[in-house]
């Protein structure tokens, strides 16, 4: 089983920052245009079409045609884990279905003091006999990822800018 791993330091209170990965917004929010994602439906464990937190036992199926042109892969996205703590939020899903034969993807949020750690793991097998281009899959993991982080920043970092204010 292979590993990649993202670390970043994000200017915003641990309670922001597991509020907005908690959901489905957060989630497409954080999926590059590129990826061609489309939410198809939410299926939380009372059995009802939810949108709002994903928690432990969530279904969310889900497609991608990447760059609008690459063949659809549909897949569903269950929750397995979800655990909040004082300074720390963590959940994990794994993938049913998809074009991995494996994937478990841990999501883990540390506060510190007004920020937050957060570290994205991704745990996944290839299918065989692709098990050979491994290394292409973890050059695809970095652009996605560095843009998940990225995006985390942009939405939820305080800023010391002073508001833009018109004068009337």
């Amino acid at each position: 089983m292979a590993t990649y791993r993202r670390r970043t330091r994000i200017r915003a209170p641990l309670e922001a920052v597991w509020d907005f990965h908690s959901t489905i917004d957060g989630l497409e929010a954080l999926t590059p245009d590129w990826m061609g994602l489309s939410v198809e439906s939410v299926r939380r464990p009372d059995g009802h079409d939810d949108t709002d937190k994903l928690v432990e036992d969530t279904e969310i199926t889900m497609a991608s045609k990447p760059l609008g042109v690459a063949p659809e892969t549909r897949w569903i996205s269950r929750i397995t884990d979800r655990r909040e703590s004082e300074g720390y939020c963590m959940f994990r899903d794994d993938m049913l279905g998809g074009p991995f034969a494996l994937w478990i993807h841990s999501h883990e949020m540390y506060g510190d003091g007004d920020e937050t750690v957060l570290i994205d793991t991704v745990e996944y097998e290839l299918p065989s006999p692709a098990d050979r281009l491994d290394g292409l899959a973890v050059v695809g993991f970095g652009p996605m990822f560095r843009y998940r982080h990225q995006k985390t920043k942009e939405l939820l970092e305080e800023t010391d800018a002073p508001a833009n204010i018109n004068p009337i």
